[in-house]
């Protein structure tokens, strides 16, 4: 009902409300934001009911637009996009969770702060893995003006601590994330119908990229009208290397935990 007091007068489109799933036929994009419990702690701590509730809309979307793009923004993002992917058997590249470019957002900014330097100066920021605890700064790759951002600071571990705590610091001040979230979603679902090409780090299932195989987890992406067009491979050095196995298996257990 709020959003809806949002559109010009002269859009073309409109927004409506409603419980009936045959209201998706023929939708290119679809974008999952449901959620059965909060959170306060740990994004996968209502992980069962969670996946419960994402085999049920999976069901929905496949009987009603089988052909849709797949937008995935609830929490366990990793987790559910697994789930989804494989409740419906939809390609992988169809299926997208949107929270690494969100991570990346503020892996981003960190630097900013850190540095008291514009955004702007800053180059090939990504976080990678899960949204969540074990997500993984890329370091290696950002440079600043020119310079690497690891002849510039002391320690990962500052940003990297803060990077993954930003939700419960958010959280602090208000209810969650609303904005930042919505502008990365945006900028994906912008590029698929103005058929244009993006690229960003998003959670897709893996079968072999990095080594890794049967689970969903942040990683460099190209996206178009088609969904993902590219899982792109990018140089980590040995310990993110190493970071990014860790933060495979651990969400390879919570799938098997589930």
């Amino acid at each position: 009902m709020d959003v809806a007091n949002a559109i010009p007068s002269t859009s073309k489109f409109s927004i409506r409300g409603t419980d009936d799933y045959s209201q998706l036929t023929g939708s290119k994009i679809v974008i999952i934001t449901a959620s059965s419990h909060g959170y306060s702690k740990d994004r996968a701590e209502n992980i069962k009911s969670q996946v419960i509730m994402i085999k049920e809309i999976a069901g929905k979307i496949k009987q009603y637009c089988p052909s849709a793009i797949i937008l995935l923004v609830s929490n366990p993002l990793d987790i559910l996009t697994y789930f989804f992917q494989k409740e419906t058997g939809f390609t992988r590249f169809k299926v997208i969770g949107i929270a690494s470019s969100l991570d990346t957002s503020r892996f981003r900014y960190l630097i900013s702060e850190k540095l008291s330097i514009p955004q702007s100066s800053i180059n090939n920021a990504l976080v990678l893995g899960e949204h969540g605890d074990s997500m993984i700064p890329i370091f290696s790759g950002v440079n600043v003006d020119g310079d690497s951002l690891l002849s510039l600071i002391d320690s990962r571990d500052s940003i990297t601590n803060d990077l993954r705590n930003y939700w419960k610091d958010l959280r602090n001040h208000k209810s969650r994330s609303q904005f930042g979230i919505a502008k990365n979603t945006y900028d994906v679902i912008n590029a698929i119908i103005t058929e244009k090409e993006i690229s960003l780090p998003a959670s897709v299932v893996l079968e072999g990229e990095y080594e890794q195989n049967d689970v969903a987890l942040g990683v460099p992406v190209k996206i178009n009208k088609n969904g993902v067009s590219e899982i792109q491979k990018i140089h980590l050095d040995e310990f993110e290397l190493k970071q990014f196995r860790e933060s495979s298996n651990i969400i390879k257990n919570q799938i098997n935990s589930v």
